[in-house]
């Protein structure tokens, strides 16, 4: 398949998933929690169900891996990546900052992906080796001259373990305390793609919450990588950096080597 095909079966997954998603929104969702005691609701799992019947329907070979109903055919060389809402926690609290999260794994390393926020209408799309789109406009992350000069984002400092805090610390002691940014999900790397946010850190993150945003932060003129510089695929560890300058990388890394010590 090409490229432009692929495209356009994800904004049509995208487009299913936000369809099955608006009638929940501030609604009779459903509340529930999972055996890791990550929220979920009628949402998360409608919109998923709809995504992969598209994909069992136009492209019944691929694989899927999802976030509520797990995984088929993983061992096939293209899979789909797929989280119905990538920020349930604020789907739940009437939050519109949450997303649903489409990705293409190709042999295990992500060429497409989608962030689809389907209450506000905005929409980042990346592929390899094209300029990511929001809304169909090209997205252009900055240039940041230096780390006291970034906004940094994280979801929640509640997620880190405390080894993984200190060294966040480490970093967050680089920046100015008033440019800090807390919760956000995935749409924090929508805003690092659009040149909004400087840079996002985060950990525990698992395939499905961070293979779509790759190519858009990437296809911004952004990086992403792990804590140890490494490029992100199917055997990262969920350490995350997205960096809208690389240029800073080196003093991310530096920053994050270090532990906060108080």
């Amino acid at each position: 398949m090409s490229m432009d095909t692929d495209l356009a079966l994800a904004c049509s997954l995208a487009d299913a998933a936000g369809a099955a998603i608006r009638p929940y929104f501030r609604g009779d969702f459903g509340l529930e929690d999972k055996a890791d005691a990550s929220p979920v609701t009628l949402a998360d799992r409608a919109a998923e169900a709809a995504m992969r019947r598209i994909i069992g329907r136009e492209s019944p070979r691929d694989g899927i891996i999802g976030e509520e109903f797990g995984a088929e055919r993983a061992d096939a060389s293209r899979v789909w990546v797929l989280d119905p809402i990538d920020g349930t926690t604020s789907f739940v609290a009437g939050r519109p900052i949450f997303g649903t999260l489409i990705a293409l794994l190709q042999d295990g390393w992500p060429v497409l992906g989608i962030i689809d926020q389907p209450i506000s209408g905005e929409r980042w799309i990346g592929a390899v080796g094209q300029t990511t789109l929001f809304n169909n406009a090209p997205a252009q992350s900055r240039r940041c001259r230096t780390l006291d000069d970034a906004v940094l984002a994280t979801t929640s400092p509640h997620l880190f373990s405390e080894h993984q805090a200190e060294h966040f610390l480490g970093l967050a002691g680089k920046v100015a305390r008033r440019r800090i940014v807390y919760g956000g999900d995935c749409y924090n790397y929508g805003l690092v793609a659009s040149g909004h946010v400087d840079l996002v850190v985060e950990a525990g993150l698992k395939l499905h919450d961070f293979a779509a945003l790759v190519p858009i932060v990437e296809g911004s003129g952004g990086t992403m990588c792990d804590w140890h510089g490494n490029p992100l695929n199917a055997g990262s560890s969920g350490e995350v950096i997205a960096l809208g300058d690389p240029a800073r990388l080196e003093d991310v890394l530096e920053a994050l080597a270090h532990q906060h010590c108080a």
